[in-house]
């Protein structure tokens, strides 16, 4: 992502919080919501966005992180339903170009995208993960019995 977007995201957890310093330090403007004040601790020092504490499902607390102007939002909280919500009232309310979310559960993924939602499914690539290394285990056990 280029340093000239206008990022709102939605939870600042390990996750949250990992996305905003790094957006934040390429030089994107961003707005991270969390319910949970304290998450905030999380952000560097170098973190020049704002932070807004409350709930994301509340429009009007959209409409002061101002997401009519943004380019992406990211919700990133640790609740699906929370994710959901939010992407799609940033996608159908506020028109934002770009919306991705988080979802712990695979079999929800596809209701995400059918609804026009980028999603990060860490449960899935956890797993391709471990399958993946599992076959590099495989092959090195192949390897080594020649």
């Amino acid at each position: 992502m280029t340093n000239d977007h206008y990022v709102v995201i939605v939870g600042c957890g390990r996750v949250g919080s990992i996305l905003a310093n790094k957006l934040s330090a390429a030089g994107n403007s961003l707005v991270v919501i969390d319910i949970d004040e304290s998450t905030f601790d999380d952000l560097s020092s170098e973190f020049s966005g704002f932070r807004l504490a409350g709930d994301a499902t509340q429009i009007a607390l959209l409409r002061e992180a101002k997401l009519q102007k943004a380019d992406t939002l990211i919700a990133t909280t640790h609740d699906d339903n929370v994710n959901l919500m939010v992407a799609q009232v940033a996608r159908n309310i506020f028109k934002t170009p770009l919306v991705m979310a988080r979802v712990y559960d695979p079999k929800r993924e596809q209701v995400y995208q059918r609804l026009g939602i980028r999603t990060i499914c860490p449960t899935a690539v956890a797993a391709s993960l471990f399958m993946e290394a599992l076959a590099g285990e495989t092959d090195r056990d192949k390897e080594s019995a020649l």
